[in-house]
């Protein structure tokens, strides 16, 4: 018999695989540049990314997709394979490599989305970003190769046309088909053998993990099986025995027939009701006050078992779980939403990166069908319709301020009315918060010790000097705060990397 001490050590060792983000030390968050060509981010690694430390980067799929000519290229067709070769609008496999390795140097990691709950649309045929010829509607797909025996059909999905309709249903939503998307039999050991081969190649490359698209649409034993057969990451970039992040796309609001904890035993689930409720508070739809014991506290999934942001590429378009989703469009709010975010203590936070669209369909910015390179501004906004607001200086300094918080906990909690807070991260950084139509003006408790301190969301610490506003405090800890109401930022934040007669404010 085990005995239950070390029973408790087993259980909790099995929930830790795929868990753990591999960040280099000292790095805590990560971006999504949606749909950015390899070799520009590459250079996004070695010039920004790296030296303002963030963690990695979930990029858009690597295997070869369908091609939507009509009436242009979309998003999407990234969500639509037909092989696992790596060659797609991003790039080649040479150049995802160098991409993964140019990175990995930076100290950034990188998180390959995986489509491999499916293949194409039933409709769809042709060839595909690397040439191969494919039929969706004959089930044919010699780039793996994959035929009809591969695919759930009659037997296994029981809603007549073979599509979803009832979501209540998780036997139909796991094995009939996502729209038209022709569904893979993951419960066939040849259909897995493909995928781990897939997956196995991504490690090679030296991926740090995987964000699985569709995670819900397949069995929790189905991703046992297959996640079971992945290598461990390379020793050389990460150390021994390090499993790869599992980032899993698991929509439940509550009240969903399928639950995110069923998936928790092979990693960590994309945590859709973070952003929404965030989406709340900073629209004055539910007081600010509240956010002190959120997380945990608000009915969500343990910290460690989640990866947070306030929007996806999916519900800043209405799909997947939208539905009063703050996205860049709302500056306001979404700048203090993510504040917020990369202040608390709780969850792994991942920023989003996107270009601008008049249609929900519409796809990057490109010549003829090519993604246009990413081009940055004199003042390292980005231009040529790319958003990238992980280089908003308010989201890239309190990337900065969550690294310097490191595992601190929370303290020093202060509100005022409903809409104005403040907390501090232990002894290392102070943020405050304000949405009310007055200032904060009052003397707070700031954890930190006597000193000049910049506020990394009005400016930067350079050359000795703060570049925006500063905040004084006192031996005791205590700082007079002051935070504007009809600002464009009515919050201010504050670290001891940013503390005047400090090195840095950056790390990494």
């Amino acid at each position: 018999m085990i005995p239950l001490s070390l029973l408790a050590v087993v259980l909790v060792t099995a929930q830790a695989a795929y868990h753990e983000p591999n960040c280099a030390p000292g790095r805590s968050a990560i971006t999504h540049l949606f749909e950015w060509r390899w070799d520009d981010i590459a250079k996004e690694c070695e010039t920004f990314l790296g030296p303002y430390g963030y963690c990695g980067v979930q990029i858009s799929p690597t295997s070869e997709n369908a091609v939507w000519t009509t009436p242009f290229r979309p998003w999407w067709e990234r969500y639509q394979p037909v092989s696992y070769k790596l060659t797609t609008r991003s790039g080649d496999e040479n150049a995802l490599r160098n991409m993964i390795s140019r990175c990995n140097k930076a100290g950034v990691r990188i998180y390959a989305d995986i489509v491999i709950d499916h293949m194409s649309g039933a409709e769809a045929s042709g060839k595909g970003t690397a040439g191969t010829q494919y039929n969706g509607g004959s089930l044919h797909y010699p780039g793996v190769p994959f035929g009809p025996n591969d695919f759930n059909n009659g037997v296994t999905c029981h809603s007549g046309d073979g599509s979803i309709h009832n979501y209540g249903n998780p036997e139909e939503v796991r094995n009939c088909r996502l729209g038209s998307l022709v569904d893979l039999a993951m419960g066939h050991d040849y259909v897995r053998g493909k995928v781990v081969a897939y997956l196995n190649h991504l490690v090679d490359l030296g991926v740090a993990g995987f964000r699985v698209d569709a995670a819900k649409h397949m069995w929790p034993a189905d991703l046992k099986a297959v996640f079971g057969q992945v290598k461990n990451l390379r020793s050389d970039v990460f150390g021994s025995s390090k499993t790869p992040l599992i980032i899993q796309e698991v929509i439940d609001q509550g009240g969903e027939a399928i639950k995110g904890e069923e998936y928790l035993a092979t990693g960590r689930i994309t945590n859709f009701k973070f952003g929404l409720e965030l989406g709340k508070v900073f629209r004055r739809q539910n007081p600010m006050k509240y956010l002190q014991n959120f997380g945990e506290g608000w009915g969500e999934w343990s910290g460690n078992d989640v990866v947070n942001f306030i929007d996806n590429h999916d519900n800043q378009r209405g799909h997947g779980g939208a539905g009063g989703v703050l996205t860049h469009r709302d500056p306001r709010p979404y700048k203090l939403a993510t504040a917020f975010m990369l202040a608390h203590p709780y969850g792994f936070p991942r920023v989003m990166s996107s270009f601008s669209f008049t249609s929900s369909d519409q796809g990057p910015p490109n010549h003829n069908g090519d993604i246009a390179h990413v081009s940055i501004n004199s003042d390292m906004s980005c231009g040529g319709g790319w958003v990238c607001e992980h280089r908003w200086r308010q989201m890239y300094n309190m990337v900065a301020f969550r690294n310097i918080a490191g595992t601190t906990p929370m303290k020093n909690w202060w509100s005022d009315a409903n809409y104005q807070i403040a907390f501090s991260r232990g002894n290392k950084a102070f943020i405050a918060l304000n949405l009310e139509g007055h200032p904060i003006d009052v003397t707070l408790q700031t954890g930190l010790s006597q000193g000049t301190y910049c506020d990394v969301i009005s400016g930067d610490l350079h050359n000795g000097r703060c570049t925006g506003s500063s905040v004084n405090v006192g031996g005791d800890g205590r700082a007079h705060v002051k935070v504007c109401s009809d600002c464009d930022d009515p919050m201010l934040a504050i670290h001891v990397g940013a503390k005047v007669g400090s090195t840095s404010q950056r790390t990494g």
